[in-house]
């Protein structure tokens, strides 16, 4: 994966990335001379050639991460805003997650976490997810090719996320890697999944069930007083099912 160098932001809130400070960046808007780009400090303000603005920054984490590499369906940062707020995930964390996909949960928590190990099964999501490691530059993640239906071998974690299409064939092996009042998420797309993972969290003595929420996010279009929403928004992604161990 190319390395970005640099985001440059017009006025009206589009981005555009410059891999390359050897070579001109071309947009819609004209082209912004290689030159600039190289001698510009963040914050400054660049001109294209058809004297379109644009400030140029130093790419944040957020900025690379909407770049990673996908391909199996990640979970999207409004469900992964409500996993972070439910299980207080902060800098002394230890979080495992499974599967991986394409490590898209596992890159963002690591931002946050202590800790990161992400679960898979398939060698070639394995790759994806070595992939965007890498290209975030992140140190702080181990990745195992590992069937969490089957065995744990990491212990003391502090949240368990599960992305699975049976969760509830792996609680056993959750509840004997979680810490004491650890947290375990479900992240599932069906009603079904949701009822099958909930009931067998009910019947396990070593879990207490808190609740399960679906999160809608619905984008407003602002233009002086003419304020509506967005004719598109993004609804159903999946259902959050949320746990504690306590025995």
């Amino acid at each position: 994966m190319n390395e970005i160098r640099r985001v440059l932001i017009t006025r009206q809130g589009r981005k555009f990335y410059a891999k390359d400070l050897n070579q001109d960046l071309h947009t819609q808007y004209g082209y912004i001379k290689k030159e600039d780009l190289k001698k510009a400090k963040d914050g400054d303000l660049l001109k294209s050639n058809t004297s379109k603005e644009f400030f140029i920054f130093s790419p944040s984490f957020i900025d690379l991460y909407k770049k990673i590499k996908r391909d199996a369906q990640i979970i999207p940062l409004k469900d992964i805003g409500v996993i972070i707020a439910e299980t207080g995930i902060n800098k002394e964390s230890k979080v495992l997650d499974a599967g991986s996909g394409s490590g898209a949960l596992a890159c963002f928590l690591a931002a946050i976490a202590k800790e990161v190990v992400t679960y898979e099964i398939r060698e070639d999501f394995i790759e994806i997810v070595k992939a965007n490691i890498e290209f975030l530059g992140l140190k702080n993640v181990k990745v195992k090719h590992k069937d969490i239906y089957t065995e744990i071998d990491d212990k003391n974690i502090d949240v368990v996320i599960l992305d699975l299409p049976e969760p509830w064939l792996a609680l056993d092996n959750c509840a004997k890697a979680l810490k004491p009042s650890g947290f375990l998420v479900s992240y599932s797309p069906s009603v079904p999944q949701v009822a099958d993972f909930v009931n067998a969290v009910r019947k396990n003595g070593r879990f207490v069930y808190l609740k399960s929420v679906e999160i809608t996010e619905r984008e407003w279009e602002v233009e002086e007083r003419r304020v509506r929403p967005k004719s598109k928004g993004l609804g159903h992604s999946g259902f959050l099912s949320f746990a504690r161990k306590v025995t």
